[in-house]
């Protein structure tokens, strides 16, 4: 946890014609603040950040995370360097956010609010530092 964004940073600077979009959590967002400001320095323009943000750390028993509070992180993206940010809380906002997503010159950052469940199937991601290497490179290069 904590490398998402950090790692699309990388993904986005090693493939510049390809757009690469980071969809991470807010409690994964904060333990990477850092990567918002190597972000704003580094400045890629085919990189979106969309948090989904639940005001939870939903893998250690969901406990209030600081944006449950005063923690703002489009306006924390905009003070690291960010092309642009916003905060997403209805449907509405999120489907007039789509092209931007998709399609706005970056770095781009966007919260989206939702809904603070319990994990619906009860599973969580393996922590398995070999699996998860090879699932990414998969996703990324295809089978060998």
């Amino acid at each position: 946890m904590g490398g998402a964004a950090a790692m699309g940073l990388g993904l986005a600077m090693a493939q510049p014609e390809r757009r690469v979009l980071v969809i991470t959590g807010d409690g994964e967002m904060l333990m990477g603040l850092g990567a918002m400001t190597t972000i704003g320095a580094q400045r890629p323009d085919n990189l979106a950040v969309v948090v989904c943000d639940n005001e939870r750390y939903g893998e250690t028993g969901m406990q209030l995370t600081h944006t449950a509070g005063s923690v703002d992180l489009p306006a924390m993206a905009l003070a690291a360097g960010f092309e642009s940010a916003a905060s997403v809380s209805s449907d509405n906002e999120f489907k007039a956010a789509l092209p931007a997503i998709r399609n706005a010159e970056g770095p781009g950052f966007w919260s989206i609010k939702i809904k603070a469940e319990g994990n619906p199937i009860g599973v969580m991601p393996p922590k398995d530092g070999v699996t998860l290497k090879d699932r990414f490179r998969a996703a990324l290069l295809g089978s060998a």
